[in-house]
């Protein structure tokens, strides 16, 4: 698939560039998508959850009222879970919610989105530029000039750009990454790929 190089002003460079076949036309593989954005949201847990079972809780444990005539079920502590303030039954305990997940299917995941992204025009290959400074406001209006304003947009670079990363930190649906720290859940959660050209050989290199 070829696709025209737009300058930071918006308009084509005149200059086109080929996506690799390999990485951006293959068949999407849905399943392995969902299971590397599962592997991803189970990795941002923290697990503390907490709650205090019956063994737990300071309460008394005296005989609350006779065992038989009272008419109603016997009872024997105050820590029991039927009473107000007695501990939880079967409640949540600190755990991790990680699992394994091959490589492959990793890679294969990535591959998948950036083919459905191809194939649905949402890619955007911007030629590479550099900002001396951050600048949120000159980020901005790159944006404006390739109509992408209000839209959720992912930037990939191709290397680690410390001023064009901070130039779009502060811009709520804008998120800018690049190549080696990208995941499967921030390609798939956004409406444009903005792709540098020098990120193009970067996911080659990365997934082929």
């Amino acid at each position: 698939m070829e696709l025209s190089v737009y300058t930071t002003t918006g308009k084509e460079s005149g200059r086109k560039v080929t996506l690799p076949s390999e990485v951006f036309g293959i068949t999407p593989n849905e399943h392995c998508v969902y299971l590397d954005v599962k592997h991803y949201l189970a990795n941002q847990r923290q697990g503390t959850h907490k709650a205090k079972e019956r063994a737990e809780v300071s309460r008394s444990t005296r005989k609350i009222k006779k065992q038989k005539g009272t008419g109603g079920a016997r009872a024997g502590s105050l820590k029991s879970p039927l009473f107000k303030g007695g501990g939880t039954i079967f409640g949540p305990r600190p755990r991790d919610y990680d699992f394994k997940l091959n490589k492959k299917v990793k890679v294969l995941a990535r591959k998948s989105v950036l083919s459905a992204k191809a194939l649905e025009n949402k890619i955007v290959v911007l030629e590479d530029f550099n900002m001396d400074s951050p600048k949120t406001k000159e980020f901005i209006q790159i944006l404006a000039n390739l109509s992408l304003t209000n839209k959720k947009i992912l930037m990939v670079l191709g290397d680690n750009n410390p001023n064009i990363s901070l130039s779009g930190r502060n811009i709520p649906k804008a998120n800018v990454s690049f190549v080696d720290k990208i995941s499967t859940y921030d390609l798939i959660n956004t409406d444009s790929l903005v792709l540098l050209e020098s990120s193009i050989s970067k996911f080659t290199e990365k997934l082929a």
